[in-house]
């Protein structure tokens, strides 16, 4: 038994079998007896719900906050929201990362605009500190307080098409609350004595609600005062029982999110420059690609450009795997070594017929189709390579023959209109 930090639903999970392993410090589940195929399917077709309260929180306020993040964080905050690329409002979320002077990743981070001057931005597990203290050392003259919340803040993710349905059954005043809320947008928080919320559960709970996910599909996470945590826990998952949600644990989480071409922190993006990847839209490029449009730590990372290595996504013909995190080697058709292999795992809602990937979600998959589950991950190789190219994964135990994508599992529903996740499938048709 992994002996680490435990978040506040820790005894909930052990007592409905969840299998527990350590990571980032933390006692997590793995999956449950439900079983990590099943917990990834349901996902797709239904909803499932994560702790992920091992999630850390740095909150950013001060007349100079936005000075400060726009220095620290890549996304360019005055043009990052939507199509139009306006600048961050309150209620707003963009995805951005923090680099060190080198131009590598020291992590990724959604980062939320609360107020005028007040900022919460999400971190991965045991980087809070870490992050503040990035902060703090380039704050110079700003006035801006930087504080690590993580101890107060408890976090649980609601994701898959029924998300919505299961909300409803919660929240108070759940039309209202959801009519609107668009991807990447957030309604309430979590600690009224910062910031009133406009958000509750039936039960009054405050909560902040995110349109937002790491499983590529519709989905929301929930920001909870920590000592809320399990009866917010122990209130969502009854009331989505006709709608199929399930408790799932990382192992569906990890799979989920290599097939929604979602990176991990630290393995997938890391010591390296953080250029010639699938992410670099948290990059400020301009219009024509050729530079930033505006300076901030890390910046150096476009000279590094033509020299950095290359990351990639990659699918398989079945769901065979290799191991990941460095482990494998990737050979070309030459037999040549040419990098390695970050993540690799197995999408068991996705599968191949006529040379098509389809997932169980695809609406014109073929009547009989079965997800025989497809191998997939991220690479990283010293020369650039072509979509479409076949290149071979190789570890101790086996051999498996892959190719580059750039995309895995189609029809996601993480952007899709929500009052059209609100609505019954026969309203649709």
């Amino acid at each position: 038994m992994p002996q680490g930090k435990r978040t506040p639903l820790y005894d909930w999970h052990v007592a409905h079998g969840a299998t527990m392993t350590g990571f980032a410090g933390w006692d997590m589940p793995v999956w449950y007896p439900t079983g990590a195929v099943a917990e990834h399917r349901t996902v797709i077709t239904n909803a499932g719900l994560f702790d992920t309260s091992h999630m850390c929180a740095v909150s950013i306020s001060g007349p100079d906050a936005f000075d400060l993040l726009q220095l620290c964080v890549t996304k360019d905050l005055n043009a990052c929201v939507g199509a139009t690329k306006r600048p961050l409002q309150p209620g707003d979320g963009v995805f951005g990362a923090y680099l060190n002077e080198r131009g590598e990743l020291i992590d990724d981070t959604i980062l939320y605009m609360i107020a005028q001057g007040a900022y919460l931005s999400v971190v991965n597990a045991g980087h809070g500190r870490e992050i503040a203290e990035h902060l703090k050392a380039n704050r110079g003259g700003r006035d801006a307080r930087v504080e690590e919340i993580s101890h107060k803040v408890g976090k649980i993710d609601l994701q898959g098409p029924l998300s919505a349905k299961v909300l409803k059954k919660v929240l108070n005043d759940p039309l209202t609350v959801l009519s609107d809320i668009q991807y990447f947008g957030f309604k309430g928080y979590f600690e009224e004595q910062q910031q009133p919320s406009d958000v509750r559960l039936i039960d009054g709970t405050p909560i902040m609600l995110s349109r937002t996910g790491f499983t590529g599909e519709f989905g929301f996470e929930i920001l909870v005062s920590r000592d809320r945590l399990l009866s917010v826990w122990e209130n969502i998952l009854p009331a989505g029982q006709d709608q199929g949600l399930i408790a799932c644990g990382l192992a569906a989480r990890d799979s989920l999110r290599a097939g929604g071409m979602l990176p991990l922190s630290h393995q997938d993006m890391g010591s390296w420059p953080f250029i010639n990847n699938p992410w670099t839209f948290v990059l400020p490029f301009d219009d024509e690609g050729k530079s930033f449009t505006k300076k901030f730590v890390g910046d150096v990372v476009l000279a590094e450009r033509e020299r950095a290595e290359h990351t990639y996504a990659f699918v398989g013909y079945d769901p065979r795997k290799v191991s990941g995190k460095g482990l494998s080697v990737v050979i070309d058709s030459g037999g040549n070594e040419i990098g390695v292999v970050l993540t690799c795992v197995s999408d068991m809602a996705i599968g191949l017929s006529s040379g098509r990937i389809f997932s169980i979600s695809s609406p014109d998959k073929p009547r009989d189709f079965k997800p025989g589950g497809l191998s997939c991950g991220f690479v990283r190789v010293r020369t650039a390579l072509a979509i479409g190219q076949e290149v071979e994964l190789r570890d101790s135990r086996r051999t498996i023959k892959v190719r580059i994508v750039d995309d895995v599992r189609p029809d996601r529903t993480a952007r899709r209109p929500i009052h059209d996740m609100l609505r019954d499938k026969e309203e649709l048709k």
